[in-house]
C-alpha cells in the first residue's frame, strides 16, 4: 500500500509517494539519494542512522517514513559547516567515517540545548552513537571544541529555517 508524504528535508519541501512500510533511512538514502544517513544495524542500536526530527536525534530505521509527515528532517548533508564538523576535522574524532553522520546530528542538537557540556555530559550525549574505531576519546575532545568555540568555524546553527508545506 502507498500514500503520499509531505515533508521538508534538509530546507527543501518534499512530496512523495510511498509505501507505508518504507523506514525513514530508506526513504533518504534511497528515494531522495541522501546516503549520509547510513543504515548499520537496523535496530535503532548504533545510532548511525540518526537524523534530526524538528531538531531532536531520532533513529531513522526505526520510523516509517509516513511518520514524518509534515515534519522537518535534517540529514547529515543539510547541516551547513558547522562547530561540530570542524571540531570532528580538528581533534581527529572520525576514521573509518561509518558512524560520522549519527554523530554530528546528534551532537549538533545536544549543543543546541546544553552549549557548555562536561566531558562526563559529553560522553553522556554520544553514548546511544557506537563507533568501533576511535575509542571515543577523541570525539569527546570534539564535543569539547564545538561547544566552548576552540573550533575554527562559525558557532553552531544547523537546523535549518522551517519550511512551508
Amino acid at each position: 500500500m502507498e500514500t503520499r508524504v509531505r515533508l521538508a528535508v534538509n530546507g527543501q519541501a518534499v512530496d512523495r509517494i510511498v509505501d507505508v512500510r518504507r523506514s525513514l533511512s530508506d526513504f533518504l538514502r534511497d528515494d531522495l539519494g541522501l546516503t549520509g544517513t547510513h543504515v548499520g544495524c537496523e535496530h535503532g542500536v548504533c545510532g548511525a542512522c540518526t537524523v534530526l526530527f524538528d531538531g531532536a536525534p531520532m533513529r531513522s530505521c526505526l520510523m516509517f517514513a509516513v511518520s514524518a509527515q509534515d515534519h522537518a528532517i535534517t540529514t547529515v548533508e543539510g547541516l551547513a559547516m558547522n562547530a561540530v564538523q570542524q571540531a570532528f576535522i580538528e581533534c581527529h574524532g572520525l576514521q573509518c567515517g561509518f558512524c560520522t553522520p549519527g554523530f554530528l546530528t546528534t551532537i549538533t542538537a545536544y549543543l543546541q540545548e546544553n552549549p557548555a557540556p562536561t566531558e562526563t555530559e559529553a560522553r553522556e550525549a554520544i553514548s546511544g552513537n557506537l563507533c568501533r574505531c576511535t575509542g571515543y576519546q577523541n570525539i569527546v575532545k570534539a564535543v569539547q571544541a564545538a561547544s566552548n568555540g576552540t573550533a575554527a568555524a562559525a558557532p553552531v546553527d544547523a537546523v535549518p529555517a522551517e519550511v512551508t508545506l
